[in-house]
């Protein structure tokens, strides 16, 4: 049994991470089998419901590990971060001209809302956002898939991550209202490239499979403010990063980023592969798997797991 009201008050470098994971992992297994695994990609819909994973990578060098951590997962959505952070650092401010910074408060692929909006995405974290940063990265980059697997595995330091062919067919053939959305913006003048060549970077990005480990440590760039811990090499401008991780914690999470700030309290991001990861600057990235959904898309053990991370270490961004 957990309790709620007694934080493990500890210094950051003398607190026992692996039995706080030890802790959350227990509470986290009995949220099995309340959610649904994503079914309307068929790859996804394979994944076994019984997979749990946890893993913190701190700034300090120090992995920490529960369960399935190293297993790679579709992560989805959770590869915006990536492609945001990309087309944030070539485009600066103009990116914002395309598209939008508040919370959407309606689903993530939601085509009322891009209509009433002019074809401007809410948020570079909903569908027509993140399809949108494709296409700005299709101006950049002669290879836009090839860029986005470089930078992941720059930020992960894994050089063996690939696109999953099967996920991305799966992608491919279901994609329909993503379609929709591209074909929309793009009659309004908010795409610029042949939609089937932005809808091909995209899908690519959402077929990206990557373990919970790989995940928190390419996050650790955004909890150190924009520089690669390993290398020192700057990603983002100090002002980049401060607004991607400001992003991250109003946008995240769909239509359920407040209560995700209000029971969390970090910034991070999930992905309908049932993968979550957050930050805690100058400290850490936390990323959890469980592929069984709640009603908003996101993963219902996962939920839980960060929101006892951050109960059990009395740490957060507030």
């Amino acid at each position: 049994m957990i309790d709620s009201a007694a934080p493990d008050t500890g210094t950051n470098d003398k607190m026992d991470y692996q039995r706080i994971l030890e802790d959350i992992a227990r509470a986290a297994q009995a949220e099995i089998g309340k959610g649904k695994v994503a079914d309307y990609i068929p790859a996804l819909a394979r994944v076994s419901p019984q997979k749990l994973g946890i893993a913190i990578e701190t700034l300090r060098g120090e992995s920490f590990l529960w369960g399935d951590a190293e297993e790679p997962f579709s992560i989805q959505s959770i590869s915006k971060v990536f492609t945001l952070a990309m087309a944030f650092a070539l485009e600066g401010e103009k990116l914002w001209q395309r598209v939008g910074l508040e919370p959407s408060g309606n689903p993530f692929n939601s085509l009322v809302q891009l209509e009433y909006e002019k074809g401007i995405p809410r948020n570079p974290f909903i569908n027509a956002g993140s399809i949108v940063v494709a296409d700005v990265l299709l101006g950049h980059y002669k290879d836009p898939k090839t860029g986005i697997l470089e930078f992941v595995h720059k930020l992960s330091g894994s050089s063996d991550i690939q696109f999953d062919k099967e996920v991305m067919r799966s992608e491919w053939e279901t994609g329909h209202r993503n379609a929709a959305l591209a074909y929309f913006m793009k009659s309004l003048g908010n795409i610029h490239h042949p939609v089937e060549d932005v809808l091909n970077v995209y899908f690519h990005q959402c077929a990206l499979p990557m373990s919970c480990r790989q995940l928190a440590k390419a996050f650790l760039v955004f909890a150190n403010h924009g520089i690669l811990p390993d290398t020192g090499e700057r990603i983002l401008t100090l002002s980049q990063a401060k607004r991607l991780n400001a992003i991250m914690l109003t946008c995240g999470f769909y239509d359920e980023a407040g209560e995700f700030a209000f029971r969390v309290g970090l910034p991070g991001k999930s992905g309908v592969g049932g993968g979550i990861v957050a930050i805690i600057p100058n400290e850490l990235a936390i990323a959890a798997w469980s592929p069984e959904l709640n009603e908003h898309g996101n993963s219902q053990a996962g939920i839980l797991a960060l929101e006892l991370f951050t109960t059990l270490t009395g740490m957060s961004i507030f």
